[in-house]
C-alpha cells in the first residue's frame, strides 16, 4: 500500500444537493417540496407536536399524577453519618451543614434514621429522629432533645 492507492471510503464523501439551480439539476422549479400547500411555504417547521389538525397525541392522552405544592422536602441522616462527631458535641441542623452531611443552602426538614450504628456519645438536639434511632444514641450513651 502507498499513498497513491489511499482513496476514502464509499459513501463517505456527500455532495449537498444544490436545490432550486434549474430543470437540469434535476431539484429544480419546485425544488423537492411539490405543488402548494403547507410544506411547500417558506417558513414551514411548524411547532412542536403540531399533527395537521389532528388532535395531537399529548392533548389525547390523560393528564397523569399530582403536584403537592405545599410539599417540605426531607433529608434522611443515618446513625453512621453521626460518626464523623467528636464524643460529647452537640447534633443540629447547624452543626450537621458545618460538617457537610446535608447542603448548606438546605431549608427543609431532616431526619435522624437507625441505619448502621453510633459509636459516640452525642447531645443531639432534632425534631425529627426514629424511635430505634433514639434508643441506639441512648444505649450509645448519648442524650436526645426533642424540639
Amino acid at each position: 500500500m502507498d499513498l497513491s492507492n489511499l482513496h476514502p471510503p464509499l459513501g463517505s464523501r456527500k455532495k449537498n444537493k444544490r436545490v432550486g439551480r434549474g430543470e437540469a439539476s434535476g431539484r429544480g422549479k419546485t425544488a423537492g417540496k411539490g405543488h402548494k400547500g403547507q410544506n411547500a411555504r417558506s417558513g414551514t417547521g411548524g411547532k412542536v407536536g403540531f399533527e395537521g389538525g389532528q388532535m395531537p397525541l399529548i392533548r389525547r392522552l390523560p393528564k397523569f399524577g399530582f403536584t403537592n405544592f405545599a410539599r417540605v422536602e426531607t433529608k434522611t441522616v443515618s446513625l453512621s453519618q453521626l460518626n464523623a462527631f467528636d464524643d460529647g458535641q452537640t447534633v443540629s441542623i447547624e452543626t450537621l451543614k458545618e460538617k457537610k452531611i446535608i447542603p448548606s443552602k438546605f431549608t427543609g426538614r431532616v431526619k435522624i434514621l437507625n441505619n448502621g450504628s453510633v459509636e459516640k456519645k452525642l447531645n443531639v438536639d432534632m425534631a425529627r429522629i426514629s424511635g430505634s434511632a433514639k434508643v441506639a444514641i441512648e444505649k450509645a450513651g448519648g442524650t436526645i432533645v426533642t424540639k
